[in-house]
């Protein structure tokens, strides 16, 4: 990498980091090329990202941001994920990390809470942001369903009990 190019990777990174919730790191010594391609592919699903770290270009990234304090974590083949939804990019990292064990949860940082791998681990196992969502808006339509349900309950008694009346006149 040549001087300019050293400079955009830093701007790039701080840009990135800047508009995130989280930034998790990991090793992932003896990943593939195709194993490293499909968990890009879920990250960048899921709205995510995820790129090779260049140790101290990304350390020079992460000083004067939140996450300054992850740069220990950068020793030997380290990546970054970073997002505005803590829980996805946390549930795709841990879930590709049991099933490949050549990626490693070094930790990361949420906002200004230092985490590390175990805490990552737990920081997947909550609700997503769209679980969550979807939990608030069935909630919401709960309450609405039954009033319906309670309002159309006496028109539909009151057509049973004349259904019957005419059953028995005719």
């Amino acid at each position: 990498m040549n001087r300019i190019e050293k400079k955009e990777f830093i701007a790039d990174v701080n840009q990135s980091v800047n508009s995130s919730a989280v930034v998790l790191v990991a090793h992932y010594k003896g990943l593939t090329v195709a194993e490293m391609t499909a968990l890009r592919l879920k990250i960048r699903e899921i709205g995510a990202g995820f790129r090779v770290s260049k140790n101290k270009l990304t350390k020079l990234a992460l000083a004067g941001t939140p996450f300054e304090q992850i740069s220990s974590m950068f020793v030997g083949p380290t990546a970054i994920a970073y997002s505005s939804d803590p829980v996805a990019v946390a549930k795709v990292l841990s879930e590709f990390a049991k099933t490949n064990d050549k990626l490693v949860l070094l930790g990361g940082a949420f906002g200004a809470t230092l985490l590390d791998g175990n805490a990552v681990t737990e920081l997947s196992k909550l609700p997503s942001l769209d679980e969550l969502r979807a939990k608030i808006i069935g909630l919401i339509n709960a309450p609405a369903s039954r009033i319906a349900s309670i309002l159309q309950a006496p028109g539909g008694q009151v057509a049973r009990v004349i259904g019957a009346y005419s059953e028995k006149a005719a």
